[in-house]
């Protein structure tokens, strides 16, 4: 083999190593975003309906702040299986990579590189245990009064995702 090749490709398997390492560090992350939406319910009935909908996804209610008409819940976010066994997989493959290039540039080695991929199940393992962690959502209404009808605004601080699945079952719209 040409003497450049194998050194290139130390080189490039080395950078995508060092993304893949990013790319699971990056899946435990905190996505915590701020999002205003306004429904066309009144505060009382929408209030109602928050509750039970943070009721039935295992949140409790931690605070209550009448004056500023805010409430607080929390509950624990579990970790996702098929992520972790996703993060191994990558990891495993990376390490596959890794292990086959450096046996070329060490062939006298080259057995024992192989047993790099015995690390994989380390990503799962970070993953989940950095993933399972109490999330907080912070709700905060106020009334909109309009001519015909009254409707809400709420500002929600929460994870992305939990942002998501509330605006999809409550048909809630973001304030443009």
């Amino acid at each position: 083999m040409d003497t450049a090749i194998v050194p290139s490709t130390f080189l490039l398997t080395l950078l995508l190593s060092v993304g893949l390492f990013f790319f699971i560090r990056a899946s435990t992350k905190d996505r915590i975003e701020k999002a205003q939406l306004v429904s066309e319910q009144d505060e009382a009935a929408l209030m109602t309906q928050l509750k039970e909908y943070f009721r039935s996804r295992s949140y409790r209610v931690i605070s209550v702040d009448k004056d500023k008409n805010q409430v607080s819940f929390e509950g624990f976010v579990r970790p996702s299986w098929f992520l972790a066994v996703f993060l191994t997989f990558l990891a495993a493959v990376g390490l596959t990579c890794l292990s086959l290039v450096l046996s070329q540039l060490f062939s006298s080695q080259s057995p024992y590189l192989l047993a790099l991929v015995l690390l994989s199940p380390l990503s799962g393992i970070f993953y989940w245990q950095k993933a399972g962690r109490l999330e907080k959502v912070s709700l905060k209404m106020e009334a909109i009064q309009n001519e015909q009808l009254s409707s809400s605004k709420i500002t929600v601080i929460a994870h992305r995702d939990e942002l998501a699945e509330l605006q999809r079952a409550l048909q809630l719209k973001t304030v443009d």
